[in-house]
């Protein structure tokens, strides 16, 4: 099974959004079959095979998450971020000021849905491959 360790160089080599879908695939060669990533801490839970679990425990000062999602506003930052203007910390930021609180990447069936405070979906989007 993968260690965070060797998740975390794969993510090291992510500058940008626009570098999203390469981190997907060297976490496909890892055997990661989906993440949750939390807004407000930054804190990681990856899964595997057989109920395999890792958490990725390093997080950054906490991000206040809107209590109401605005999935237009976050939209526009999501176009930002992927396009390489922003940094990881800043969409983070941007996130929580649009109301996510967490985004679940499903790497089987290859899709990244952003939630709010009740678990909702708010946006779902298809990763390029």
């Amino acid at each position: 099974m993968f260690t965070i360790a060797q998740i975390k160089e794969a993510h090291s080599r992510v500058q940008s959004g626009a570098d999203f879908p390469i981190y997907i695939q060297e976490l496909i060669a890892l055997g990661v079959l989906g993440y949750d990533t939390f807004v407000n801490d930054g804190h990681v839970e990856y899964f595997g095979s057989d109920n395999f679990r890792a958490v990725a425990t390093e997080t950054y000062p906490n991000i206040s998450i809107a209590p109401f999602a605005n999935k237009e506003r976050f939209i526009e930052f999501l176009v930002m971020h992927q396009g390489g203007q922003t940094d990881y910390l800043t969409f983070c930021n941007h996130a929580g000021q649009c109301g996510i609180a967490k985004w679940s990447v499903n790497i089987v069936e290859m899709t990244c849905t952003y939630l709010d405070h009740s678990g909702a979906a708010v946006l779902i989007e298809k990763i390029p491959s």
